[in-house]
């Protein structure tokens, strides 16, 4: 069982903030980092990701993997890959991952994992996990947002790798 570490809940109002969440965790993240999505369909997974690739300096546009099953993306700067994975239609836990050769790729790049929870936290002790969901009704922070676009994001943190790091730089303005 993994300690939390870091734990950070973000406020996002629209796409391009959600976007700017993932540039804004990019900096955070190093080789061997391991980060599960988890959240609705069209809750903002790939969109986060698609910050997380420009943060990171990765080449090739980040869309969903979903029919490929996983991409991967190198970096243009000399920092870690992107390997960006949706487990959507992967029933199995992390036997049938194990084809992807998940843990090979960990060590030296970035694996994004959406609709990962329950099939993949065996590859690592360490791993953010970033849980979106949706504002409801009265739940918008601000009645003049757009309630569909907002979201509520936490970032948690877990095992030794997390600890002690400080997640409060991800608030988006």
């Amino acid at each position: 069982m993994s300690s939390t570490g870091a734990i950070a809940h973000v406020t996002v109002k629209s796409p391009d903030q959600m976007q700017e969440l993932g540039r804004r965790l990019a900096p955070l993240l190093r080789p061997g980092d391991l980060v599960l999505l988890t959240g609705e369909l069209g809750a903002g997974k790939t969109t986060l990701t698609r910050g997380l690739g420009e943060g990171l300096g990765v080449r090739g546009a980040v869309t969903s993997p979903t029919f490929v099953i996983a991409r991967v993306h190198p970096s243009l700067t000399g920092g870690p890959a992107l390997v960006h994975v949706d487990a959507y239609r992967l029933g199995g836990g992390l036997d049938e991952m194990e084809d992807l050769d998940l843990d090979v790729s960990l060590p030296e790049s970035v694996v994004v994992v959406e609709w990962g929870e329950g099939k993949v936290e065996e590859l690592s002790d360490d791993r953010l996990h970033v849980v979106i969901g949706r504002a409801v009704g009265g739940d918008a922070p601000h009645p003049e947002d757009e309630v569909d676009d907002v979201r509520e994001v936490t970032v948690t943190g877990l095992g030794p790798r997390w600890s002690g790091t400080e997640l409060d730089g991800l608030l988006v303005p």
